[in-house]
């Protein structure tokens, strides 16, 4: 889908605000209410805006780790692939898991309570056999950015 400097407008807006109200949306993209409805219901419905959803921050929810995990399979057929992936989709403490190129096969992103949980994690993952060959635990001690997608890097269609 081509994306025009309105709609990008529109996206960025969102990104910073998901609760913005309709109005709001359409006097930031410099549109009548009716034109940004139109344009916001084209990108939902072409699955551009996949939802949404609030930003918590995460340190007032209390203590917990934050734990990067490096993984390298045993195997690497595609049913070892999907064992692997269908495992991570079910453990709600892993937040993000990224196929990667270059040496490992996955890098994921874990919360958990707590260093001892994410230990009993990683534990349980082994004794289920989906393939772990080897990982690479990094701890994190501050995230220093979290941001949405980077907009400035669509390229636009007419203005």
């Amino acid at each position: 889908m081509k994306l025009d400097k309105i709609d990008l407008k529109i996206l960025a807006a969102l990104q910073r605000d998901g609760r913005i109200t309709k109005l709001g949306l359409a006097q930031e993209a410099n549109l009548s209410a009716a034109a940004c409805w139109e344009r916001l219901a084209r990108l939902e419905k072409a699955g551009v805006i996949a939802g949404y959803s609030a930003s918590l921050d995460a340190a007032k929810l209390g203590r917990f780790a934050t734990v990067l995990v490096e993984i390298t399979l045993k195997s690497h057929r595609q049913a070892d692939f999907q064992r692997f992936e269908m495992a991570m989709l079910r453990e709600p403490s892993i937040v993000s898991c990224d196929a990667v190129g270059g040496g490992i096969d996955y890098l994921l992103r874990v919360v958990t309570p707590d260093i001892d949980s994410y230990q009993r994690l990683i534990d349980g993952l082994l004794a289920d056999e989906i393939g772990i060959d080897r990982y690479f635990t990094y701890i994190v001690t501050k995230t220093i950015k979290a941001s949405g997608f980077p907009l400035e890097i669509i390229e636009t269609g007419n203005p």
